[in-house]
C-alpha cells in the first residue's frame, strides 16, 4: 500500500492531485483542517492536510508513475512513509480515552469554577509533563500533585501578604454588602491587639447612618477615633490629625459600583497621593464575571491587593485564582466569618491550594 500526505487550499484542489498521482481507486485515510505560515500566531493561513492511500498491486492505478532519480530520494519518500504509518496507528486508537484524559482533574477543577482559560493552562503543563515521561497512564492523585506545582509556581509571582505598616494610611474600596467594614474593624483589632499599633478610624461613608455607627461602635471597643469626611479637604485634615498614628484605616461608601460614577466620587473624596495603599474588597459568593466587572470598574484607583471575604459561605474557591490569573493583583487577608478578630487570615500558597482541592491547612 502506498501513503502519501497532501497539503493544499481547499479539499478539491486535495482530490485533484490525489487523483492525478494515485487514481481513482485512492482512499482517503484522514483530513483536517491546519494553519501554516504568519509571524506569532498572527496572520496565519488556513490549508487541508488530507492522507490518502493506495493498494499498489493495482497496476493501473497510477497514472504517471516516475521512478526515483536518487537512492536518497528514495529513503526519504520511505520514512515519510513510515512516519505517516505511526500517524495511522495513532488515529486508530479511541479518541474517548485520549480526550478523557485528564478529565477527572477537569471535573474538579470546573466544580470550583475555575475558569477554561485557567483550566487549558493546567491541561497544557499536564499534557507536556505527561508526554515527556511517557507514561501510559496518569492517577488522579498524580494529576492533583502537578495541577497543584503548576498553580504554586503562579502564585508564587504574586504578593500574598497582610498590610506591613510599611505605609500609613491603609484604604479599604469595593461593592455594597462584601463586608467592607467588619473586615476593617478585624484588621484595626489585630493592630490594636496583636500588634501593639496606635489605629486610627476615617469613614468617608455617610450615605448609611448605620455605616457609621457600625464603625463608630467598633472604635470604641478598640478605644481608637474616628473621624466622618464628606470631601477631599476634610479628609486632608483628618489625615494630618491622625500623621502620629501606625495605621490609619479609611473606610468607603459601599455603592454600586456597575455605575463608574461612585469610583469618580472615590476620587474626588479620598487623596490616593498619601502614605496610602489601597485595597479592594470582593465577596467569594459573588459570580466571578461580577467580580470580574468590579475589579475594570476600580482600575483607575491603585489597587494593590484584594481582601476575599465570606469564605464560610461557600464551598466554591476558583474565583481566588480566576482573579490572579487575570489581574496584576495579590491578595491581602481572607475572611471566613463574622467574630472579630478571628475571623481574618493571610493566607499562605497551601492554604489557598487545600481551598480548590480539598482539605485545609490552619493558619494563624
Amino acid at each position: 500500500m502506498k501513503v502519501k500526505k497532501y497539503i493544499a487550499s481547499t479539499m478539491p484542489e486535495a482530490m485533484g492531485r490525489i487523483r492525478q498521482e494515485m487514481g481513482d481507486e485512492a482512499v482517503i485515510l484522514k483530513s483536517r483542517e491546519i494553519a501554516k505560515g504568519g509571524f506569532l500566531g498572527l496572520f496565519t493561513k488556513k490549508y487541508i492536510e488530507v492522507i490518502a492511500a493506495v493498494d499498489q498491486s493495482e497496476q493501473n492505478v497510477i497514472r504517471n508513475p516516475k521512478p526515483f532519480e536518487t537512492e536518497s530520494e528514495e529513503r526519504s519518500l520511505l520514512s515519510e512513509m513510515k512516519q505517516l504509518k505511526e500517524e495511522i496507528k495513532q488515529l486508530s486508537r479511541p479518541k474517548e480515552k485520549q480526550h478523557a484524559l485528564f478529565d477527572e482533574i477537569n471535573e474538579l477543577l470546573m466544580s470550583q469554577e475555575i475558569r477554561k482559560p485557567l483550566i487549558q493552562q493546567i491541561n497544557n503543563d499536564l499534557k507536556e509533563r505527561y508526554e515527556k515521561q511517557q507514561l501510559k497512564s496518569i492517577p488522579f492523585e498524580t494529576q492533583k500533585e502537578w495541577a497543584m506545582e503548576w498553580l504554586t509556581k503562579m502564585l508564587n509571582e504574586k504578593e500574598i501578604a497582610g498590610f506591613q505598616y510599611e505605609k500609613r494610611l491603609l484604604n479599604i474600596v469595593g461593592p455594597t454588602g462584601v463586608g467592607k467594614t467588619t473586615t476593617i474593624a478585624k484588621i484595626a483589632a489585630k493592630a490594636v491587639l496583636k500588634d501593639n499599633k496606635k489605629v486610627a478610624f476615617i469613614t468617608t461613608d455617610t450615605y448609611r447612618i448605620a455605616a457609621i455607627e457600625q464603625l463608630k461602635t467598633y472604635a470604641t471597643l478598640l478605644n481608637v477615633p474616628v473621624e466622618v469626611v464628606y470631601n477631599e479637604d476634610d479628609f486632608a485634615e483628618a489625615a494630618k490629625k491622625f500623621s502620629s498614628y501606625d495605621l490609619v484605616l479609611v473606610d468607603t461608601a459601599g455603592r454600586n459600583f456597575r455605575e463608574h460614577k461612585f469610583v469618580k466620587q472615590l476620587d474626588k473624596t479620598i487623596d490616593f497621593n498619601q502614605d496610602m495603599e489601597t485595597y479592594l474588597v470582593l465577596s467569594l459568593t459573588s459570580k466571578y464575571e461580577d467580580m470580574k466587572a468590579i475589579v475594570h470598574q476600580f482600575n483607575q484607583l491603585p489597587i494593590e491587593k484584594i481582601i476575599f471575604t465570606k469564605k464560610d459561605e461557600t464551598s466554591s474557591f476558583g474565583a481566588m485564582l480566576n482573579v490572579l490569573y487575570e489581574f496584576p493583583l495579590g491578595i491581602a487577608y481572607i475572611t471566613d466569618g463574622q467574630n472579630v478578630p478571628e475571623d481574618i487570615i493571610v493566607p499562605s500558597i497551601d492554604y489557598i491550594l487545600h481551598c480548590i482541592f480539598g482539605g485545609q491547612e490552619d493558619e494563624n
